[in-house]
């Protein structure tokens, strides 16, 4: 996932920009406002300081709104219930406040990830119908219902957020404490065991359409099987048969 950090303060730019990386994130990173507008590489989430340089950091948020719909998430020493509301209101999906965990920050990013609307065109058209997976499963993550040959599947709550977190990168392995932090809670610190139990659900229940891998030590891989082969899929795009647009 590819994020954008807008941030002139070089020691919290550093650190988030570290922490994000370990986590797999692709970061690009500015410290203008005029740069972040500037910005011609493609990114899916944008973090954004409002303590800019240049130009106040909501005036960039209502510029970016204004160009698409990118999830924004707001970062700012500002803790005043104007500015977050004024952030809100112009465009921004999140707003945290300094100082904050990278683990935080991670986790707000996933959520906004999994609020934002599929981006596949022929979705789109469609009227943002569910993104599918292979020619047999389907995720309706504006209804949170998942599919298996046009029969609705009965997944517990946390079994459809695993599901759809994993569906958001097949073939990413996503460790445990990724895993926990996305699905359950930034803060969890019970035991990680009801992730073992949520994916032998998911085994079960969509078995043959799915495998969840186990890599000892570190977390769990998703792909998805081709109709009839038993082959792998790891990528593709959503609306084509084989993968997510969420990445």
């Amino acid at each position: 996932m590819r994020v954008l950090l807008v941030e002139d303060d070089e020691p919290v730019a550093e650190s988030l920009r570290r922490g994000l990386q370990r986590y797999g994130f692709e970061v690009e990173w500015v410290t203008t406002g005029r740069a972040a507008l500037d910005h011609m590489s493609p990114y899916d989430v944008v973090l954004l300081d409002l303590g800019l340089p240049d130009t106040d950091g909501l005036d960039v948020c209502k510029a970016l709104r204004e160009r698409g719909d990118v999830p924004i998430i707001v970062i700012s020493a500002r803790s005043d219930e104007t500015d977050r509301v004024v952030g809100l209101e112009i465009g921004a999906d999140d707003y945290v406040s300094k100082p904050f965990g990278v683990r935080e920050v991670i986790a707000r990013i996933r959520a906004v990830m999994r609020r934002a609307q599929p981006r596949d065109p022929a979705a789109g058209a469609a009227g943002n119908g569910p993104d599918r997976y292979g020619p047999r499963l389907t995720v309706d993550r504006k209804a949170a219902r998942v599919r298996l040959d046009g029969e609705e599947v009965a997944l517990a709550p946390k079994e459809y957020d695993l599901l759809a977190f994993l569906t958001e990168e097949p073939g990413a392995l996503m460790s445990r404490e990724q895993i926990m932090e996305a699905v359950w809670d930034a803060n969890w610190f019970g035991p990680t065991k009801t992730l073992d139990v949520h994916v032998a659900a998911l085994r079960r229940k969509l078995a043959g359409v799915i495998t969840i891998e186990a890599v000892r030590g570190v977390g769990f891989r998703l792909e998805i099987v081709k109709d009839g082969d038993g082959r792998k899929d790891g990528g593709g795009e959503p609306g084509t048969g084989t993968g997510s647009g969420a990445s």
